[in-house]
């Protein structure tokens, strides 16, 4: 089916056409439709199937009618992330290259005062996050009481993100008789709650089982230890070893073993950049634009990537941490294999992620294959340490050898002679059936440190070992004597 039969504008067919797409993907010809027939959508599709597509398209269609009011916007889309905000705003730049529509981008890390500007002039499409459209309203620059349309895209990602109860506060801001567009790529138990709370009588579009993994994606398991730097090091031989990689993302659970990781790769010589939340937005969006031109090859990432960013030529997806919500499998390795493409997805494993790896077989319904043997040929967890135990105790050994095998200094030399030459006087001073005396503990340190004066010897002589409160070290101020105040 092209998408001259769905019912879209000549200004959006001809912007469809300069893009080079012919025909819609599954969920765009089924959701364009009942999107200009007015009608609530509930869509079901697993990530990179062209969701985006499916509000903006239609959006563009129905906004030819009308005129924008100030801070009025006709239209709001929430997203969970920024990136998420700034692709669906470039979508619009692409596809209403033929329209004169007002598009405003309200998210964290950019000026209030040129967001307030941008809802001053008027807004036709109004995409924010859930965060600083929440701050526009309380600071009274923003009413919500002229959308006619909301979208509210990756769902699941709102709930793992803690956004549900700005979402239900916004939909209580806009009208009751509004049109409503519900986009998720899974639906937990709390996401269908969400749907019936918000849409009335939708129509639901389901293109793909909830969960479920592309086709076109080689999944692979590879076993590593739980240590830090065994994981870096099996994770850098796998880079070097993938076939056909041009780029990958790797994903990380916490945002400090994103930054971690990107300075190990880099120190050992490969092209990799960070992202993570904790980043301002000039730094990601900088991070995001090397990594889609082709600049950096590797993107080191926490779960801030893994929803629906649009970077149809990934080729590999490593997760170095095994993630904690099964769902979050789905969308990381959903960022390759788009669009029909090839692409390979590989799981770091160790004996601690048993369980989360069950968890995530049981949801996409079918196991995950190993690359070269699974967990049962690793070592238990006590023999790893002996084994790291062993080769620090090596590595000592080595160094003391080759300490002993190396010529000492003619000063270092000259000192041993004359310790061999005082010991050697008590022992003919000391009779050789008695054994000496031991010396005091406060005596053996006095001897091993340092002397750099007279008064610092002094006061090791005169104080304890382990002194009480100042010691005998009095500040100069209080030694000062008081001045009282004569009394009048």
């Amino acid at each position: 089916m092209p998408f001259s039969d769905l019912g879209l504008s000549d200004k959006v067919l001809q912007a469809v056409s300069a893009a080079g797409y012919t025909e819609p993907t599954p969920i765009q010809a089924q959701a364009i439709p009942h999107v200009l027939a007015r009608r609530d959508v509930l869509g079901i599709a697993q990530t990179g199937t062209g969701k985006t597509a499916a509000f903006t398209l239609p959006m563009l269609t129905l906004l030819e009618t009308g005129r924008a009011r100030a801070r009025m916007p006709r239209t709001l889309i929430l997203e969970p992330t920024r990136e998420l905000a700034a692709q669906v705003e470039e979508n619009f730049e692409r596809y209403g290259t033929n329209h004169k529509l007002n598009v405003a981008l309200i998210i964290g890390g950019v000026s209030f005062a040129d967001q307030d500007a941008k809802l001053t002039r008027g807004t036709d499409v109004l995409i924010a996050t859930p965060g600083r459209l929440l701050d526009h309203f309380e600071r009274g620059k923003l009413l919500l009481t002229g959308v006619e349309l909301l979208v509210i895209d990756e769902a699941d990602r709102m709930l793992d993100m803690g956004f549900i109860p700005d979402i239900e506060r916004i939909v209580k801001m806009v009208p009751f008789t509004r049109q409503t567009l519900f986009f998720s790529a899974t639906m937990p138990p709390e996401i269908e709650r969400l749907a019936d709370m918000f849409l009335h009588n939708p129509q639901r579009i389901e293109v793909a089982r909830p969960a479920s993994t592309a086709e076109t994606i080689v999944q692979r398991l590879v076993a590593t230890g739980s240590e830090g730097h065994v994981k870096r090091d099996r994770l850098r031989r796998l880079i070097r070893g993938a076939e056909e990689l041009k780029n990958g993302i790797i994903f990380c659970n916490r945002k400090r073993e994103v930054a971690q990781l990107q300075k190990s790769l880099v120190s050992h010589g490969f092209n990799a950049a960070a992202l993570h939340g904790d980043m301002d937005q000039r730094a990601r969006m900088a991070a995001l634009d090397g990594f889609r031109s082709g600049e950096t090859p590797l993107l080191v990432a926490s779960d801030v990537a893994a929803r629906g960013l649009d970077i149809p030529a990934v080729s590999h997806v490593f997760n170095f941490d095994i993630p904690h919500h099964p769902e979050d499998y789905v969308h990381r390795i959903g960022r390759t294999g788009r669009a029909g493409r090839a692409g390979h997805a590989f799981t770091l494993v160790s004996r601690s992620d048993s369980r989360s790896l069950q968890a995530i077989e049981s949801l996409i319904g079918q196991p995950i294959a190993w690359l070269d043997g699974d967990l049962a040929a690793l070592p238990e967890d006590g023999e790893e340490e002996e084994s790291r135990t062993r080769h620090r105790g090596s590595r000592a050994g080595s160094g003391e050898r080759r300490t002993r095998g190396k010529a000492k200094p003619a000063a270092e030399t000259r000192g041993e002679g004359r310790s061999r030459r005082s010991a050697g006087q008590r022992e003919r001073a000391e009779p050789q059936d008695q054994e000496p005396a031991p010396r005091p503990v406060a005596a053996a340190r006095e001897d091993r440190a340092p002397r750099h004066g007279a008064d610092r010897a002094t006061r090791r002589e005169v104080e304890p070992e382990t002194p009480v409160g100042l010691g005998a070290h009095v500040p100069a101020f209080l030694l000062r004597p008081t001045l009282l105040k004569k009394e009048r």
